[in-house]
């Protein structure tokens, strides 16, 4: 069933560049004082982000463990070089550095602790900061978060005459800004199906990885992050983000989930995944329009390359990819890979896709500087090239 020809819904992007998704906001000359908070997988690559953007000043790195503090935040990131900002567990000195402006990178983890992590932002906020984050899932979709969560964030960023952005890679701009940008070079349209095809193996996350996500868990134990309503929780809003954006309505919302467990023990640098455990999870999101599901959003996560080999794979065979499968006429397939910190010239698809979340989300800073105080997802805040950034080297080893 072609989405050409459906009941609009009277969606208009907000963006009024010359190109719809496209902006040239800068900071006018000045520089913006950043603080990042949180230094795990995301803070890294944050802090990378910041250092790099011609018209963003690190000003403050905000940490829970104690033997971080006092450490450069260049050291933290594994850059060849020191920052000259200490990192600090006071976050109030580090919202002071601000001056009751700037913005705050929130990348504390948002999965075990969402209370706290919306206590964050809205604290932030209030002080007069954009924020930027991936870590409250439900605010990926804001229009649609429940009000309970929604209503105290618009107020924070009222009082703070500040904004609000959060966004990732997949629930993020994998499922939101990529499928749209893509489909745009489409006649007709059947289906549109966004792919993560992920070696968990290379995510330094082993609490996520085992109790959220389930693997070298007993079969009979249910991941939290595919309980019954979870996925649709977490990527619902990028369904409703992409039918936005493509003018129809959605019937509803379905769920599949598929599992398969490991024929022999793996090892990894997370310990050991017994046989018999659960080895590999396959689950779609689908937006199902006229009965059929036409937006998909899938993920094929596997701890090791060899267990269910008849799920789709990488395209190039590494270890993770993110793809946009628009069926119709033409028939459009997008794949990309994102590689960083190379150790030994070897580098990690999962750091390579932090990195992109951190870029997408810190290179929105200066347009979020010039919206109106309130909250915006991955539809309404437009692409911003890395301009000035082009030739600048990196170092050819990121350690951590």
């Amino acid at each position: 069933m072609p989405l050409t020809g459906a009941v609009g819904v009277g969606y208009c992007p907000t963006m009024q560049n010359e190109n719809t998704f496209y902006s040239d906001a800068g900071s006018a000359g000045q520089s913006v004082p950043v603080v990042v908070w949180g230094t795990g997988n995301m803070g890294r690559a944050s802090i990378r982000a910041v250092a790099a953007h011609p018209g963003l000043e690190l000003v403050g790195a905000l940490v829970a463990n104690p033997d971080k503090v006092g450490r450069d935040a260049g050291e933290l990131a594994g850059l060849d070089r020191p920052l000259g900002v200490p990192a600090t567990a006071d976050v109030d000195t580090a919202l002071a550095a601000l001056g009751g402006g700037g913005a705050v990178a929130y990348m504390a983890s948002g999965d075990v602790r969402p209370d706290e992590a919306l206590a964050d932002v809205a604290r932030a906020l209030a002080a007069g900061a954009v924020v930027v984050t991936p870590a409250v899932y439900a605010l990926y979709d804001q229009r649609n978060a429940p009000a309970a969560m929604r209503e105290p964030l618009l107020a924070a960023a009222r009082a703070g005459r500040s904004a609000l952005f959060v966004s990732g890679v997949d629930p993020g701009w994998g499922n939101d800004l990529l499928p749209v940008l893509v489909s745009s070079l489409a006649g007709t349209i059947d289906q549109v199906r966004c792919q993560e095809i992920f070696d968990y193996a290379t995510y330094d996350a082993p609490d996520a990885v085992r109790f959220l996500v389930g693997m070298g868990e007993p079969m009979d134990y249910e991941p939290p992050m595919v309980a019954a309503g979870v996925p649709t929780m977490v990527w619902g809003g990028q369904v409703r983000m992409i039918a936005r954006a493509l003018g129809v309505e959605l019937d509803e919302i379905r769920e599949t989930l598929d599992r398969r467990a490991l024929d022999a023990d793996v090892t990894n640098q997370m310990g050991t995944f017994v046989a018999g455990s659960q080895g590999a999870l396959r689950f779609e999101v689908q937006g199902v329009v006229g009965g059929e599901p036409l937006i998909v959003v899938e993920h094929v996560t596997r701890i090791t390359p060899g267990v269910a080999p008849d799920w789709p794979v990488p395209p190039d065979g590494g270890d993770g990819a993110h793809k946009v499968v628009i069926e119709g006429r033409p028939r459009i397939e997008v794949s990309l890979e994102a590689t960083d910190e190379f150790v030994d010239g070897i580098g990690n698809r999962a750091a390579g896709g932090n990195a992109t979340a951190a870029n997408r989300l810190v290179n929105a800073i200066p347009w979020l500087l010039t919206a109106e105080p309130g909250l915006y997802d991955g539809l309404d805040v437009p692409l911003a090239p890395p301009t000035g950034r082009l030739g600048r080297t990196t170092p050819a080893s990121i350690g951590r």
